[in-house]
């Protein structure tokens, strides 16, 4: 594990995935950002900084949000069912998505708000003492704390503590690659299948976020795959279905899938939800492309959230809400016809 210190206001540690630039600048290269970052700045995500020409995360062992939360609430649904996580987040994001839920903690600097005092080996300690299964690194965007996390996985990882990333999947190659070796479990939101509404709605990039869906999937990471369904940005059905292809294209066909109900928030308050309809209509086309798990969110008292067995199409696990009603999946099977239902069931 690598060193840290406490400051006075809170931990720091050396970053790691950067390069020295001329002077005392750096170029963080931990995602397609590139930020080049002068003495005394920080990055886009606001939690790397640059002092005296080294890059630090003062997010390191900072974290602003903790809470303990059903795993279907990332959403997992392939994934230990009915269990809790105990969920950690740190102030900043390398995204500017303008519907951001939770912007008044992501859009903000660790040195911005009001964090717990816990250090990879306290997080392991509080989830061990409420008997937790396992950790999510969710909320705003985890990959922005790679040091936080990488350290506190491992140590999750010696004590039987599985370890969950939920996030928008902004990151490179490389260092997304040594993360894989201490997650089990991802939900990456892929925000639209378009690199302009990429770009004017999130500040970001489509590739890479492809990359790192590919990565997880040849790195053996349980992956499911969040679509946030806005009106009159990603909602256009030709546009759903050219994502769908790709899925399929690319052996994504087993990875459960959630349309998720869009609200209005933060700098897109002035949309409307998006229409149920349009959410059946997201899911129809998913199943009609091959997509075996879809599912439809944030709309109450829908069936759209049972696991249903691709081979006799019965109801395998069902959900009210975050809740498990029933579960007729028998290690890796369906009970009543055993067919393999992918997922990680225990």
């Amino acid at each position: 594990m690598r060193k840290y210190e406490n400051n006075g206001s809170g931990y720091i540690a050396e970053a790691e995935y950067y390069l020295k630039k001329e002077g005392k600048a750096v170029m963080c290269v931990l995602c397609p950002n590139g930020c080049i970052i002068k003495d005394g700045g920080s990055g886009k995500c606001r939690s790397r900084i640059n002092r005296d020409g080294k890059l630090y995360s003062i997010a390191y062992g900072n974290p602003c949000s903790v809470a303990i939360d059903p795993v279907e609430k990332k959403p997992l649904f392939h994934f230990l069912p009915g269990s809790d996580c105990l969920s950690l987040a740190c102030a900043g994001c390398n995204l500017s998505c303008a519907n951001c839920q939770n912007w008044e903690i992501s859009q903000k600097s660790p040195s911005e708000t009001s964090n717990y005092d816990l250090p990879p080996q306290k997080v392991v300690g509080l989830c061990k003492s409420k008997g937790l299964s396992s950790i999510a690194y969710t909320y705003t965007e985890p990959l922005t704390y790679f040091e936080y996390i990488f350290d506190t996985a491992e140590i999750a990882h010696e004590n039987g503590i599985r370890n969950i990333l939920v996030s928008a999947g902004y990151i490179n190659k490389r260092p997304l690659k040594k993360l894989c070796r201490v997650i089990d479990a991802a939900n990456i939101d892929l925000k639209s299948f378009d690199d302009k509404i990429y770009e004017k709605l999130n500040g970001g990039k489509l590739a890479p976020v492809l990359n790192t869906l590919k990565m997880l999937k040849d790195e053996g990471v349980w992956l499911e795959i969040t679509n946030l369904v806005i009106p009159s940005w990603n909602d256009d059905p030709a546009m759903i279905r050219k994502m769908c292809i790709w899925l399929v294209k690319n052996g994504f066909e087993e990875t459960p899938l959630h349309f998720s109900r869009f609200f209005p928030m933060y700098r897109s308050s002035n949309l409307p939800p998006t229409p149920v309809p349009k959410l059946y209509e997201a899911a129809s086309i998913a199943a009609s492309e091959g997509l075996k798990y879809v599912y439809i969110g944030n709309v109450p008292d829908s069936e759209t959230e049972n696991t249903f067995c691709p081979g006799c199409r019965s109801i395998v696990v069902e959900r009210n809400g975050f809740g498990i009603m029933e579960n007729h999946i028998k290690r890796d099977r369906c009970a009543l016809c055993g067919t393999k239902i992918a997922g990680i069931w225990e």
